[in-house]
């Protein structure tokens, strides 16, 4: 039978289990509140059903709940963040913050980060630069559960790329979407209802395409359009990983398992808007646009 709740229940839920385990209260509201925007923008492979191994990692100190993150300004308009292990969506929102700062005042902000976890939904932090009227960037490496193109065994991240551009009248646009065919999320949550899969979404172990969602996580993920996902993937693995000095590739440990940390890494970037144009002729644009393609 399902069962609905209504989502300050849950953020309340959230913060309460994660507080319990001595995250700080305003870490434990930025975790649920990450979650919950996952669940109420229809994205449940990102939600709640994250929020049990999140508090498992917490528990068995494969996440330090209250490390220091250190921020070490690197040239004039980037910074590299160590998350030092802390709950992913709490550096990635300490990340986009600095790239927001950073580009207010030089007009763009890079932020790298090492040593992070699981940081949910990417569209989480472009909206904080939308927020704070800028174009915001968010990509992020992660464990090897995809298949690269014509292979069959686990190389590839499900890594993620968000953008978020504000708009006036319309809308702002928000992208967000990881580099597989559909986020492994989604079948764990169809392994958690006991629903078969699409075939074209996964394969097994043996490198046969599967609609069980058990032998898709035993097995691997492919990636979105084929060579093209596969290089996409390839590349913001490089950015996030090679370049910010976090784990890459086969060196990522997985989400699941609870006796090594993760050391995923992520790069968060801010633009003005007022960068070429006048802020308020970019808006005027951005609608124009928008309306274009409705």
């Amino acid at each position: 039978m399902t069962r609905f709740y209504q989502h300050d229940d849950l953020f309340d839920f959230g913060c309460r289990v994660l507080e319990r385990l001595d995250v700080p209260a305003q870490d434990a509201r930025e975790v649920a509140g990450c979650l919950i925007k996952a669940e109420l923008r229809g994205v449940d492979s990102h939600g709640m059903v994250r929020l049990p191994v999140y508090a498992r990692r917490v528990k068995v100190g494969a996440v330090l709940a209250r490390p220091d993150l250190r921020l070490t300004p690197v040239g004039s308009a980037s910074v590299l963040v160590y998350g030092v292990n802390r709950l992913g969506p709490v550096v990635g929102a300490r990340a986009m913050d600095a790239a927001i700062d950073l580009a207010r005042a030089h007009g763009t902000g890079f932020a790298g980060v090492r040593h992070s976890n699981h940081f949910g939904p990417a569209a989480y932090y472009v909206e904080r630069a939308i927020a704070a009227g800028l174009i915001g960037v968010a990509i992020s490496n992660a464990p090897p559960n995809m298949a690269p193109f014509g292979g069959r065994t686990r190389f590839l991240g499900t890594n993620p790329v968000a953008i978020g551009v504000p708009a006036g009248e319309e809308r702002p646009l928000i992208f967000d979407a990881s580099t597989c065919v559909v986020a492994r999320g989604k079948i764990i949550v169809a392994a958690h209802t006991g629903q078969p899969i699409p075939e074209g979404w996964a394969i097994d172990p043996e490198g046969h395409p599967t609609t069980d969602p058990e032998q898709a996580l035993a097995g691997a993920v492919l990636p979105f359009g084929g060579p093209k996902g596969s290089a996409l993937s390839f590349v913001i693995d490089i950015l996030c990983g090679v370049l910010t000095g976090a784990s890459f590739a086969l060196q990522i440990n997985t989400l699941e398992d609870l006796t090594r940390v993760q050391d995923v890494g992520h790069v968060l970037a801010a633009v003005r808007t007022d960068l070429f144009v006048a802020e308020g002729r970019f808006i005027e644009r951005m609608d124009t646009i928008l309306r274009m393609l409705k």
